[in-house]
């Protein structure tokens, strides 16, 4: 098929090898930008075994080693979980290496009782902190964006180390992505507004 594809393109007839006329629609300039496309097509599909696109190989799981915990960048100040997430994962060196996410850590908070969902009556729920979460240094911030007042989930110092003490089983905890969870409430927070 390739081959036929190749001939069309250069203008020669694949039945018998002799040149299409000029006036001929197979000879037609954009027809025969499309064949070359097509034949490249082909080339790749022939280089990948049958296949239109390679098939990634799985990801390794996530690992460190105890010097490359041991170089984790902590922040005196306080910082979310998305920048832990971004942090732990510089510290990996093999780029096939599944990434830790935020959502991860999250959930694993959530799992253990260092973070609720705490419902706001009709809004999307929003992670707080427990009282546990608070004694090992999650708190909730009020800042000012550009569409006004919102409460941002900070991690101290300490409780930075509390996660990366425990990253094994951060890491063994799969991220609910779209699911919904079960909201509880904990009116006694005063960081619920």
């Amino acid at each position: 098929a390739k081959s036929f594809i190749d001939k069309l393109a250069n203008g020669i007839n694949p039945l018998n090898d002799t040149p299409i006329p000029d006036d001929d629609i197979a000879n037609n300039v954009r027809l025969s930008r499309c064949f070359f496309y097509v034949s490249d097509i082909l080339r790749q599909v022939y280089e990948n075994g049958g296949v239109t696109k390679p098939k990634r190989a799985p990801k390794i799981p996530f690992s460190v080693s105890v010097e490359q915990l041991d170089n984790f960048e902590y922040s005196a100040d306080p910082i979310s979980v998305t920048e832990i997430a971004k942090r732990i994962c510089a510290m990996a060196e093999n780029e096939k290496m599944e990434k830790v996410s935020y959502r991860q850590i999250n959930q694993w908070l959530l799992n253990i009782g260092m973070l609720y969902l705490h419902d706001f009556g009709g809004k999307k729920p929003v992670k707080r902190p427990t009282e546990e979460g608070n004694q090992i240094g999650i708190t909730v911030e009020t800042r000012m964006g550009r569409y006004g007042e919102y409460q941002v989930v900070l991690y101290n110092e300490e409780a930075q180390r509390f996660i990366l003490d425990n990253l094994e089983a951060v890491v063994a905890t799969e991220a609910k992505k779209g699911k919904s969870y079960e909201v509880a409430t904990n009116d006694s927070e005063e960081t619920d507004d």
